[in-house]
């Protein structure tokens, strides 16, 4: 079964640029690894049990071999880079990918076989994982993995898990937007094999959206119903994901961290369940909207 959202992925031009704006705000990001074969890197922001990952092309020469390969997903990373990049896919986490491809096959979904996928990361660790992605006849942005390196092992990669200056320990949720909720989840719910949810309001978005609950995260496909951060990604970009929020310890600390390190002071608002929340633009966070949430 899916256990939760294990990362988004964020395009970057140039990686060690994507790096320095995230610790503004605020998050603890390392080195990753290279991805042998595809001329690709990345670099990892830790939480206790989810991550960000910041993705870039290392060489060019290897990526356009890789991605000439049949059924390679690459072939438009430097496309939707130059475009400006932010979140091309959400990673959804499953405990055994053999059997959830299996599942979503019974039920007409498009979907590859299991893929081998490994790095090793700067101090030599190798972390392993299988990978499925969507087929032509579903196209949606979504990637399932099964983490074959132990989580207790993954959360090596930095000194501690979790240890960032914004008090961010986990993902809430990640956003898909799209011009019609109510037909896109249904499209959701036949390849997750998950229930579909009615629609509610956003009102830090300004959408109408439908989340699905996936273990302790949730995943919401929305549609604009007024100005805001889903109507400018859907006009600026199309569909696609464009926000993840995510929790924290303290927002007032966030916000002191992030003023100090030379970001203007975040958008607020109130989510729907009387929540506030802030909001880092496109334009402060590598092409996403990177959402907080938590007490004051």
């Amino acid at each position: 079964m899916f256990t939760r959202i294990d990362h988004v992925t964020i395009c970057v031009p140039d990686l060690d640029a994507g790096v320095a704006q995230f610790k503004k705000l605020g998050f603890n990001v390392g080195a990753g690894g290279a991805h042998p074969g595809k001329g690709t890197h990345n670099a990892i922001a830790f939480n206790h049990d989810d991550y960000i990952e910041l993705l870039a092309v290392r060489d060019q020469a290897e990526h356009r071999t890789a991605s000439q390969k049949p059924g390679s997903k690459n072939s438009t990373l430097n496309e939707f880079i130059a475009a400006g990049g932010g979140i091309r896919y959400v990673v959804l986490q499953s405990d055994d990918l053999v059997a959830e491809i299996a599942a979503m096959r019974s039920r007409g979904v498009d979907v590859s076989d299991p893929i081998d996928g490994s790095r090793r990361t700067p101090d030599g660790k190798e972390l392993r994982w299988k990978v499925a992605t969507l087929g032509p006849a579903n196209p949606l942005p979504l990637v399932f993995i099964q983490q074959l390196t132990p989580i207790e092992e993954r959360r090596k990669q930095v000194p501690v898990a979790g240890n960032h200056a914004n008090g961010v320990y986990k993902l809430e949720r990640a956003y898909i937007v799209t011009p019609d909720a109510e037909s896109d989840a249904a499209v959701y719910a036949k390849v997750l094999g998950i229930p579909q949810p009615k629609l509610h309001k956003g009102t830090v978005i300004m959408s109408d959206m439908a989340v699905f609950e996936i273990g302790p995260t949730g995943l919401g496909i929305a549609t604009p119903y007024a100005a805001g951060p889903a109507k400018d990604a859907l006009e600026r970009r199309g569909p696609g994901p464009f926000q993840a929020l995510y929790r924290t310890t303290g927002m007032g600390a966030a916000a002191r961290w992030m003023q100090e390190h030379g970001l203007p002071p975040l958008v607020r608002g109130v989510r729907a369940n009387g929540e506030h929340a802030m909001l880092a633009t496109p334009a402060e966070a590598c092409g996403a909207y990177i959402g907080f949430v938590g007490p004051e």
